[in-house]
Formats: structure tokens, sequence, C-alpha cells
């Protein structure tokens, strides 16, 4: 049996078994660039969002071009070398403060780089330590007012006017009045009560939360997020940022954190750069309470790219990998943390980003991935 087949006016016979054999090949084909399609979608279920915390030490003291400014660059340098971007949490407020002041003449190089970084596909995000609106400089020193450190504790109008003024500010640096940042995170964590500050933040165009590190326990500022480890990698929230509420107006992507023996946070670098860095002189009290916040078995390590060693960094991510392989069809994006001055270590960043080049995870932004989380 044979068929005739019309090809550029000549007729060709081919056997019933050669035209099987073509209409089979054809089907394989269109099988296999389904498959491939799959393959690349599974492929980019874990993504890896930076966030760099872009400010100076808690307590208003360091140099903004040793602490903000060349460690960003070189971060930037590293970045475009790989052809990645990260998410910049600006401290608006103490920036803000700074320039009113002009206590630290790199304050335009800060404000041109913020800007550099947004001309350049770099997301800008909102981070806000409100302790600085009421700052006071006294004999060349910042008197910080910490009766407003939590800013979700603050009155409604407060906490209005803080947004209003933190994102005006960012508006004047990036030359773009209509900006809205999508993305915030708190000073300190501090995201609880959610309420009223999330509504606030939705009003000004704020839709993504990154504050929440699963495990976090902080008693005398009252964070806990230790309900939140029941928790997927990213979910709604409405009155509570622990608990999933699916009409909720904020979706909350958490820093990734695992938990880990409480002695694994005893490492060389990260001692040593807690050494280095300022911080607020706590009370008796507030010593105390901080150190019954580490003491228990096991502790919320960050995906911290500046406190970590490449070791950590990769080890980390290998255990996502592992959850990957039991779980292909879940989208994980991980959130990983760093501070400008806590950036003393380039090298441990770009081998990271050639680790995670190597096993073909991508660099992204909130973004770049909002639409595909925002559907849940």
């Amino acid at each position: 049996m044979s068929i005739t087949s019309p090809c550029l006016g000549i007729h060709r016979r081919i056997t019933l078994s050669q035209f099987r054999l073509e209409t089979e090949k054809k089907a394989i084909l269109k099988i296999l660039l389904i498959l491939s399609k799959v393959q690349s979608v599974l492929a980019n279920m874990i993504e890896v969002i930076f966030t760099l915390d872009y400010e100076i030490y808690g307590n208003g003291e360091g140099s903004l071009r040793e602490l903000v400014y060349e460690p960003a660059a070189k971060l930037m340098e590293v970045f475009n070398k790989f052809e990645n971007r990260f998410v910049a949490f600006v401290e608006a407020a103490e920036l803000e403060k700074i320039q009113e002041h002009r206590s630290d003449k790199a304050i335009d190089q800060v404000r041109g780089q913020i800007e550099d970084l947004y001309k350049h596909g770099f997301e800008i995000g909102l981070h806000i330590h409100p302790q600085w609106y009421n700052a006071q400089r006294e004999n060349g020193k910042w008197a910080l007012d910490y009766s407003e450190y939590n800013l979700c504790v603050l009155p409604r109008e407060r906490i209005r006017q803080i947004v209003d003024k933190s994102i005006g500010f960012l508006r004047n640096v990036l030359g773009d009045s209509v900006f809205k940042p999508l993305s915030f995170r708190a000073g300190n964590w501090l995201f609880q009560p959610a309420l009223p500050v999330a509504g606030v933040l939705a009003e000004h165009g704020v839709r993504v939360d990154s504050s929440v590190f699963k495990g976090g326990l902080q008693r005398q500022q009252g964070l806990d997020y230790r309900r939140a480890l029941k928790n997927g990698y990213f979910w709604r929230f409405a009155t509570e940022v622990n608990v999933e509420d699916t009409q909720g107006t904020l979706l909350e992507l958490p820093i990734y954190t695992q938990m880990v023996p409480f002695w694994k946070m005893a490492t060389g670098k990260r001692i040593g750069l807690q050494q280095k860095s300022g911080g607020r002189v706590k009370s008796g009290k507030g010593r105390f309470s901080r150190l019954t916040d580490f003491l228990r078995f096991r502790y919320p390590q960050k995906l911290d790219f500046c406190r970590m060693t490449k070791d950590e960094l990769t080890s980390m991510m290998d255990r996502v990998l592992e959850e990957d392989q039991a779980s292909p069809t879940e989208y994980r994006p991980i959130v990983a943390i760093g501070h400008t001055k806590d950036l003393v270590d380039t090298e441990t960043v770009e081998a990271f980003l050639s680790y995670l080049d190597k096993k073909k995870i991508p660099v992204t932004t909130f973004e770049k991935i909002y639409p595909k989380v925002a559907q849940g």
C-alpha cells in the first residue's frame, strides 16, 4: 500500500510505514517541546531575591562613605558582572536627617548612588527606622528618639506622617515625583502589630513586606515570628503578619531562615561583625531579655550574604534544592539579606552568585516576581 503526496508539483510515493514514521517523529518532537517548556518552568521554581539594607549603624554612628556608599558600589560591581539586580532597602529617615543637618559630607554621593541604582534597574525599597525623625544633633553625635523605635505601635496619623515623609524623600532623590516603592522592610524587622501600619503602607502603593524572619523572637520589642514557621514561602496577611489571610492587602515574602542549633550562630565572621557594629546601649533588663531570646536549642539563621561564609550560604541553598526535588511544583522565592555596614567580603557574594549561576537558580527582585506571587 502507498500514499501519493504532492511536493513542488511532483507526486512521490510514500509507503504507509514511512508515513507512520514521519507522523510519529512529529508527535515526538511536539512532546519534547512540551517537556522542554515544563522543564524550563520547573527550573525557575526557585528564585533568589538579594535585599540590601542601605544604612549606617543603628545608634547613628559611622561614616556614610565607609558604611554605605563604598560597600554598595562594590556590590553593584559584582552584580553587574553577573547581569543581576538586587533590592536596595534605602533607610530614608536617617538619610533625610543627615541631609538636613549636613552632618556627613558624603550625603550627596549617597543621593547620587541611589539615583544611579534606580536608573540601572535595581529595585528601591522603603526602609524606615522611625527613631530618626525626632533625632537631635548634640555635640557632634546623634540623639535618637527611641520612644518611636517601633513604627507599628505609633498612632495611625504619626505612621502616615513618617511614611509620607520617607517616600517624599525618595521621590526627591530619584527625581521621580510619582515613585511608589513596591516593597517595604521595617526597622529592626518590627512588623507587629500589623495594623494600622499595613493599611497605611498599602495606601501608599506598597504591596510587599519583607520584615518577617521565621522563628524570630525579640521579647523586649514584642516581636514574635515563631508562628510563621508553619507558613509557606510567601503569604498574604491582614491583621497579623504571622497569619495567612487570602484577603489581605499585603504580601509577605519573609527573609529566608533555617532553624539551627544556637551554637552555629557563633562563627568568627558573625561575631567579628557584631563587635564592629555600633548599637543602642541596652539596660541590664534589656540585655537579659535579649539573652533569653537566644537561649533556646534551635535559632533562626537568616540567609545573610554579609555575615555567612560561602560554605554556609551554599549549604543552606543545598537544603532548598533537596526540598525542591521532593516537591518540584512549589514555587520558592528565597529572600537573602545583607547590610551595607556589614559588607566587608564581596568575594563571598561573588562566589555565592557563581554557585547560583551554576545551579541555574535565577536572581531576581520583588518587582519582577510580584505578578507571579500576587496570584497565589
